[in-house]
């Protein structure tokens, strides 16, 4: 038998890059949230789901020569279908279509000296983009029905705005009680705070619902032993902290990078060129800084099982085994 024409023998239930490791992790993150992976008609994704469920079923043999495609197809299921229930991610609230839904967004959030009803309406615009992620990613094995979700976007809403003019107006207070070098890092730091405060009490609202009923948790055969508050809190701290250090530097990037471009005399000549180039740069802190963010924790997390509620302590699997680590999607 020649080269190629073995039988594939892969595990495609999981990663093809090693979920232990940061690099691995950031390598099948920067797959999943590739805009491209936005191109890919309707048939070719539908196309990559049959070729992924029938080979996880057996139903289909491939030659080692077409492992490629194979994980090809996988990379496009796993950035257009939720892992939980296996439905199709509403298009502009997949990860892979982050940075083109947020490139105007935090252009909108960055303009200089801006209207308390500017950064009303850009925070509002802002956190009802971050509620739909946050819904459509989420875990889905605990559901928040209708009202649930409309009384944490309207509380979320309301708060970020809050932050962000108050904010906004204790700068302006302080404008002259501080020096310029000062007042301008703090120019910089007040949208980034306003957006990472904002930002995480979305994500704890949107998602409240895991604290309080918690998420399935399941043994490495897929077993689900019940839900757990502790995993639920786990997950979305971890989905938190991804959404901050990801905003980092898209707040903090452009506004540095222009400021010395500014200066230039090409770009004194060159004046229009300003608005795309802060384009340019907000869109490659986002595309660089979302991956990094997102790989920092597995998206299927463990957790001990002494580290669980009680009642998850002296398990034992269908062999008799006792269970010691348990397992559980901690959304996007």
């Amino acid at each position: 038998m020649g080269d190629g024409d073995e039988k594939l023998v892969v595990d495609i239930a999981k990663p093809r890059y090693d979920q232990s490791t940061y690099w691995g992790r950031l390598k099948h993150f920067s797959e999943v949230t590739d805009p491209r992976n936005l191109i890919a008609t309707e048939r070719q994704l539908q196309d990559a789901k049959a070729l992924v469920e029938d080979y996880t079923a057996g139903r289909v043999a491939l030659k080692t020569s077409e492992e490629e495609r194979l994980w090809r197809a996988k990379k496009l299921v796993d950035s257009t279908f939720h892992p939980d229930t296996g439905e199709k991610i509403v298009f502009p609230f997949r990860m892979a279509c982050f940075v083109p839904t947020n490139v105007l967004i935090v252009a909108g959030m960055l303009q200089p000296n801006p209207s308390i009803a500017g950064i009303v309406l850009w925070q509002w615009i802002n956190q009802s983009v971050n509620v739909a992620f946050n819904y459509f990613n989420a875990n889905k094995t605990t559901k928040m029905d209708y009202t649930e979700t409309a009384t944490a976007y309207g509380t979320a809403v309301a708060s970020s705005c809050t932050i962000a003019v108050g904010l906004n107006e204790w700068l302006k207070r302080s404008s002259g009680k501080i020096n310029p070098s000062t007042f301008a890092l703090l120019s910089r730091a007040v949208p980034f705070t306003a957006v990472a405060a904002a930002g995480t009490l979305n994500v704890f609202l949107m998602r409240q619902k895991e604290l309080k009923d918690g998420i399935d948790v399941f043994g490495p055969d897929g077993v689900v032993y019940g839900k757990s508050q502790t995993a639920g809190m786990t997950a979305i701290s971890q989905v938190a902290i991804s959404r901050v250090t990801t905003a980092f530097p898209a707040v903090f990037l452009p506004g540095i990078i222009m400021t010395q471009l500014e200066r230039t005399a090409w770009m004194q000549r060159n004046p229009r060129l300003g608005i795309p180039i802060n384009l340019l740069t907000i869109a490659g802190s986002l595309m660089a800084a979302l991956p990094c963010s997102v790989a920092l924790f597995p998206q299927k997390a463990s957790a001990s099982v002494s580290k669980l509620e009680p009642r998850f302590q002296g398990l034992v699997d269908k062999d008799g085994k006792k269970v010691e680590t348990l397992f559980f999607n901690r959304g996007l």
